[in-house]
């Protein structure tokens, strides 16, 4: 189990996703989080882009425990485990 707590952490997990694993979902989660990073997207986006990745490769711990952590602040409070 990994728990992510912050945009930066998504966009590693997401960075070190096995290739062969990858897909259109990855891709869309990645960028999401890499315009989000560069003000580009609300954090928000970036956020949902994330958990519905994690939702759908089947790895999200807890969905109805997942906290806003991009959506409460710029800094990114809060936690999602994967």
């Amino acid at each position: 189990m990994q728990e992510i707590v912050d945009l930066a952490g998504a966009i590693e997990f997401l960075e070190e996703w096995p290739e062969d694993r990858r897909n259109l979902i990855h891709e869309t989660a990645l960028h999401a989080c890499y315009h989000a990073h560069d003000g580009r997207k609300p954090m928000g986006e970036a956020r949902d882009a994330f958990v519905g990745f994690a939702n759908r490769a089947g790895i999200l711990e807890d969905p109805e425990a997942v906290m806003p952590w991009i959506a409460v602040s710029n800094s990114g409070g809060g936690r999602v485990q994967v």
